[in-house]
């Protein structure tokens, strides 16, 4: 028995060619995983990061939709949303979450769109050079509801 088996190693070209072969290749695979670890893990957070812009945005844009045209609305003439006031209250909505972002309103002012541009940091991803991706939310509300006469 002790024949064959120095036989099978000594064998031609084994044994020796391949030496640290095993840690080369898995080396290679630890890379590759936390690479895709990394954009998994930095994809969900962008995702993440995403739906709060989102929410921000729609959230300013309700706060916008609410600001009434007090001096229609005190006389009795109409209920409508003021669109100057409108504006202001989504931007303060905007500047107290700490975001930044745009707020329009339609030419025919009957509805309030909001977006808001924010960044994610990745926490992963800095070992291939992305160091950050960008955020865009959008939210929009209708100004006027049906509601055009008081009752």
């Amino acid at each position: 028995m002790d024949t064959t088996t120095c036989a099978l190693e000594a064998g031609p070209g084994r044994g020796h060619g391949e030496r640290g072969g095993i840690a080369v290749f898995l080396a290679v695979c630890t890379v590759a995983l936390l690479a895709i670890a990394g954009l998994v893990l930095d994809g969900g957070g962008k995702l993440s990061a995403t739906e709060r812009a989102d929410a921000l945005a729609l959230e300013a844009a309700r706060a916008g939709g609410q600001a009434l045209d007090a001096a229609a609305a005190i006389t009795g003439t109409a209920i409508r949303v003021d669109p100057v006031a409108a504006r202001a209250a989504a931007a303060a909505y905007l500047q107290h979450a700490g975001v930044h972002g745009t707020v329009t309103v339609s030419d025919d002012d009957t509805q309030l769109t909001v977006t808001v541009t924010s960044t994610y940091t990745t926490r992963f991803l800095p070992v291939i050079g992305i160091n950050s991706m960008d955020v865009t939310g959008h939210g929009t509300a209708a100004l006027l509801h049906g509601v055009d006469q008081p009752e």
